[in-house]
C-alpha cells in the first residue's frame, strides 16, 4: 500500500467554482496535496484570486473563467484545459443557487433558473469532462449534491430536487463510463458556511436552529469538504465510484436529540 496514496502529484484537476466557498477550499487542497489546479468560475478575478493563493502557498494554479450554463463554452474550455496540460485527470463541479420559498409561491422562471443552473449545468460539465476523460482512459468526476437530496424542508422543494437529480446523474455516469477506466462520485454536504447560506446565517434563530439539528452542534466549515473532495480524486478512492460520500456532521443519521433519562 502507497503511504501517498492521498497526494495528487501529476494530476490536472479542474475546479469549478473555485472563486469562493467550497470550490475555493478545494481548489486550495489540491494544490495543496501536488495538484495542478485550474481555478474556473463564473468571474475572473476570483478564479485568479485562488489560483494566485494556491501559488502563494507554493502549488500550481492557473485560472479559466467558465460558465456551466454555456455548454458550447463549457466543452471547449475543458477541452482547451485538456490539450494545455496533455490530460484533465480530475474535475470537482461545485456551483448552485437555490430559490427558498413555499412551491405554492414557486414561479416558473423561478423552477427554470434553478434548474438550469443546478440540473442542465452540472450535466453540461459531466458530459464534457466525460467525453474527454474515457477518451484518455481515466480519470475522477467529482459533483456536489446536498443533505437536501435526502431530507428536505419547507422551502426546499426545487431545489431538494435538483439536489436529488445530481445524485442520479453521478451513478448513471459512474455505471456508464466504470469500464472506460472513469470514476463519477458526488459529496453530499450538511448546512455549510458559504456565500449561499449567508441570508440563513444572518438570521440568529434561523442559524442556530440548523446548528442544533446537527450531533455536532455546528455548521459545517466550507474547508471540511476539501478533504472528501481530495479523497475522491485520489488513488485512495481507486474502487469508489457511484456513491454519495454525505459530509453533514450526522445530520443525516439522527433522527431526534433527545437523550432518555439514565443514559
Amino acid at each position: 500500500m502507497k503511504a501517498d496514496m492521498f497526494r495528487l502529484d501529476g494530476k490536472v484537476v479542474a475546479v469549478i467554482g473555485a472563486g469562493s466557498g467550497i470550490g475555493a477550499a478545494v481548489a486550495m487542497a489540491v494544490g495543496a496535496h501536488g495538484g495542478h489546479t485550474v481555478c474556473c468560475d463564473l468571474k475572473a478575478e476570483s478564479a485568479e484570486a485562488s489560483a494566485s493563493a494556491i501559488r502563494a502557498a507554493g502549488g500550481a494554479a492557473d485560472s479559466a473563467v467558465l460558465d456551466i450554463n454555456d455548454e458550447p463554452g463549457v466543452t471547449a474550455a475543458l477541452a482547451a484545459l485538456a490539450a494545455t496540460h496533455g490530460h484533465l485527470d480530475g474535475l470537482v463541479c461545485t456551483p448552485a443557487i437555490n430559490v427558498r420559498k413555499p412551491m405554492l409561491k414557486y414561479t416558473g422562471e423561478e423552477f427554470d433558473r434553478v434548474v438550469a443552473v443546478n440540473l442542465r449545468g452540472n450535466f453540461n460539465v459531466l458530459t464534457a469532462a466525460g467525453r474527454i476523460m474515457t477518451a484518455q482512459g481515466s480519470g475522477s468526476i467529482v459533483l456536489f449534491s446536498s443533505i437536501r437530496a435526502l431530507v428536505t424542508e419547507p422551502g426546499q422543494s426545487v431545489y431538494g430536487m435538483t439536489k436529488a437529480g445530481i445524485v442520479q446523474l453521478a451513478k448513471s455516469a459512474a455505471t456508464e463510463w466504470a469500464t472506460s477506466g472513469v470514476r463519477v462520485n458526488a459529496i453530499a454536504p450538511g448546512v455549510t458556511e458559504t456565500p449561499l447560506t449567508a441570508p440563513i446565517k444572518a438570521n440568529a434563530e434561523w442559524y442556530h436552529a440548523y446548528a442544533a439539528k446537527s450531533p455536532m452542534n455546528r455548521w459545517a466549515r466550507a474547508d471540511e469538504m476539501a478533504g472528501p473532495a481530495v479523497f475522491l480524486l485520489s488513488d485512495a478512492a481507486s474502487y469508489v465510484t457511484g456513491t454519495i460520500l454525505y459530509v453533514d456532521g450526522g445530520w443525516t443519521a439522527a433522527d431526534g436529540r433527545f437523550m432518555p433519562p439514565g443514559m
